[in-house]
């Protein structure tokens, strides 16, 4: 588990103004709503509230909903929420590739900061002690909001071109 040495949770001080797309699949259900669960609890305890929740297919689905979103909308930072758990064939390592090369150009191109809160597992059992559920070792879906508004709140004095 690589939870260490991650910052405390608790509220990003100067959010509350921020416009925020939290982008997230359908895939892997109970770990999605945990990881939703997660991003919605984050930003709200740091006092945004102009939140939109966008539901895709799944994890390779992110980018160009992302991209959508950046070029279509005055958003200040977006949450990317998605399970991809291994299988028996190299699909894993395509979709896994895909979806965290693609957010990563958005935000990059774009200069909106995205929360990643991909996860890329190779098991169940990865991904629900990651999902913030009752039991779950992590919660990577607050994590990937904080992170976000973290990034946003620190740029802020930067405006996009």
């Amino acid at each position: 588990m690589s939870g260490h040495g991650a910052p405390a949770h608790g509220a990003v001080a100067g959010a509350s103004g921020l416009k925020v797309v939290v982008l997230a699949s359908r895939w892997h259900t109970t770990v999605m709503d945990g990881l939703l669960a997660g991003a919605e609890r984050a930003l709200a305890e740091s006092g945004v509230g102009d939140v939109t929740v966008i539901r895709v297919a799944g994890a390779y689905e992110l980018p160009v909903a992302a991209r959508r979103v950046a070029n279509s909308a005055a958003v200040d930072a977006m949450v990317a929420l998605g399970v991809v758990i291994r299988g028996g064939t190299p699909h894993f390592e395509y979709v896994c590739g895909a979806a965290t090369d693609g957010l990563t150009q958005v935000s990059v191109g774009t200069g909106i900061p995205i929360g990643f809160g991909l996860l890329t597992c190779d098991d169940d059992e990865q991904a629900l002690d990651r999902a913030g559920l009752p039991g779950s070792k992590e919660d990577k879906g607050y994590e990937a909001a904080q992170a976000a508004l973290a990034t946003a709140v620190a740029l802020a004095d930067y405006p996009r071109h």
